[in-house]
């Protein structure tokens, strides 16, 4: 997890203008690089560094001998660098990872490149000798990019937009800041002057494509649809996604709420951790009021797997004091990521001051793949349920994805999802519709019959029903949506909400804690409500509310043994 940031054709002092670079600061907690370009003096990158891999080479913007025309600023992993290197024989001048996107682009050119990373990425590539800069982001955008762009074409680039908002230009219009899109790239000319115009946006991957590096990975999967096949090819591929992302000279730890998903991690996790033989224990943390179900179910779990274990102790009252906090953070007013975010943000907190683990796995992206919300129970037939979950996958830079690194990266922590393995995704997603709908009441069924019978995890975790982590965390009496809304209630007045509609007539609120988060949002991002497109529901059903426990297909699983 690092934070990138690329200024090109500024008119305003770059010493200036570095001032917008410290916004992202938290990101790379490790060391920090400003380097203006040679011969583009109103051209520059800056970089924030989390050390992760290769702590002699790792700063940026990456320069190689070889290429010195080459200028690269990545936030990313690229697990297939040492495979890419054998293929093609390329000569690395460092250990670092993202030194292969060099050799790729010089070899095949930006598109090809970007369809043999298998990992999550975010780049700025800078090419003096052809006048271009590039720009590129994972499938599912597992790592941010924003883009500032003006009508005279100067540009600007952060992992965050909070490093972009307050950037100067001499245009009399306001500059555009959009994320950029995931699983494309776009090619920029470089004027003379500095500034840019874009010449091709282009997409390299979708989710339902198997991806181009799939030829160079060494997991083998058997072909056929029948199910103990598809079961075993399940395995295989989950296995292969959580040990290639073992590349680490940090401590890697994992998230546990005691959910189906991330139980599967960190099972998964500790058993590879022992074979690759970690020189220490993997740890989990987990947190909870003290009779939440994911604090029971957690424990159960890191006891069963034999993981060190932490639990962090949450009231509604810490939840509600951080609110405004992670708001800032995550840049967006969503209702169900705000809430989501605030337990993962305190985890995270929790994990940078006391514990040694910097590289943190976590389950998201499963309840996408699999169709794990329990809204799929009303999906009207199994190609209307396979839609929904690639258009779910598509939107994950929006919601889960967002929420995943905002808060981890808020207190200088790297996310690794192994759920969304380009070939373990694309695998998934290819089996007949059918096979992946839910199954006898219970959603994800066959991700969960595929690990049946094995004592991974225990059977009942296995099979518990989903829960939304904002309220699995809470009491089982007392959701903390509940908390927040009671809360909210007396910050916002009814006339205020009576008039939502006017004040804020893209995705206006509709409850006070909606209008609440929007508040805020306004306050530190004023004008820039179109980030979200919408807010997240649940289809199929009459819902008022993102929260599960609000829907009328709702059954919470009987009390876990402890």
């Amino acid at each position: 997890m690092c934070g990138i940031w690329a200024l090109f054709g500024s008119d305003e002092c770059l010493s200036v203008q570095c001032t917008s670079a410290m916004k992202i600061s938290h990101r790379g907690p490790d060391a920090f690089r400003f380097e203006n370009v040679n011969g583009f003096t109103n051209c520059c990158f800056g970089f924030h560094r989390l050390a992760i891999v290769d702590q002699l080479y790792g700063m940026q913007p990456l320069r190689v001998k070889k290429f010195p025309f080459l200028w690269l600023c990545y936030n990313g992993e690229i697990y297939n660098f040492q495979a890419l290197q054998k293929k093609f024989g390329f000569d690395y001048q460092t250990q670092v990872d993202g030194e292969v996107l060099l050799h790729l682009y010089q070899r095949f050119g930006v598109q090809k490149m970007a369809s043999l990373l298998d990992g999550v990425f975010a780049f700025v590539l800078l090419d003096t000798a052809n006048r271009k800069v590039f720009l590129g982001r994972d499938t599912y955008g597992v790592r941010p990019m924003f883009k500032l762009s003006t009508d005279d074409g100067f540009m600007a680039v952060s992992s965050e937009a909070k490093g972009l908002t307050d950037l100067s230009h001499s245009m009399p219009t306001d500059a555009s800041i959009v994320p950029f899109p995931p699983g494309h790239f776009e090619t920029f000319d470089l004027k003379t002057t500095g500034k840019v115009e874009s010449l091709e946006m282009g997409r390299f991957h979708c989710c339902t494509q198997e991806p181009a590096h799939s030829l160079y990975d060494s997991a083998e999967v058997v072909s056929g649809f029948d199910e103990e096949t598809v079961k075993g090819n399940i395995r295989v591929l989950f296995e292969n996604a959580v040990r290639k992302r073992l590349m680490a000279q940090r401590r890697i730890g994992c998230l546990l709420s005691g959910g189906l998903d991330s139980s599967l991690v960190a099972a998964t996790l500790v058993k590879l951790a022992k074979e690759e033989k970690l020189p220490y224990p993997i740890q989990t943390f987990a947190i909870g009021a003290e009779d939440s179900p994911d604090a029971m179910a957690a424990r159960k779990v890191a006891a069963h797997i034999g993981s060190e274990h932490h639990e962090i102790s949450f009231t509604a009252e810490e939840g509600i004091r951080v609110a405004e906090e992670v708001i800032l953070h995550l840049e967006t007013y969503d209702i169900t990521t705000v809430r989501a975010s605030i337990g993962m943000y305190l985890v995270s907190k929790y994990i940078r001051e006391k514990s040694e683990s910097v590289v943190v796995f976590s389950g998201e992206g499963s309840d996408e793949l699999t169709q794990g919300y329990i809204y799929f129970h009303k999906a009207p037939n199994p190609k209307a349920a396979a839609e929904e979950s690639v258009r779910l996958l598509k939107e994950l830079y929006l919601f889960d994805n967002l929420r995943a690194d905002r808060t981890t990266a808020a207190h200088g922590l790297e996310l690794r999802v192994p759920f969304l393995d380009h070939r373990f995704t694309s695998y998934f997603l290819s089996l007949p519709e059918e096979m992946r709908t839910p199954k006898n009441g219970v959603e994800k069924h066959l991700l969960r019959d595929s690990f049946k019978g094995l004592g991974l995890i225990p059977d009942d975790i296995l099979w518990r029903r989903k829960e939304a982590f904002s309220d699995g965390m809470t009491s089982v009496k007392k959701s903390l949506y509940t908390s927040l809304q009671e809360h909210m209630e007396g910050q916002v007045n009814d006339a205020q909400l009576e008039k939502a509609h006017k004040t804020f007539a893209h995705n206006p609120p509709k409850t006070k804690e909606a209008y609440y988060y929007r508040q805020v949002f306004e306050k530190h991002f004023p004008g820039r409500a179109q980030w979200l497109p919408h807010y997240w529901m649940p289809r199929w059903i009459h819902a008022t509310d993102p929260s599960a426990r609000t829907l009328a297909i709702y059954t919470p699983d009987k009390e876990l043994d402890q």
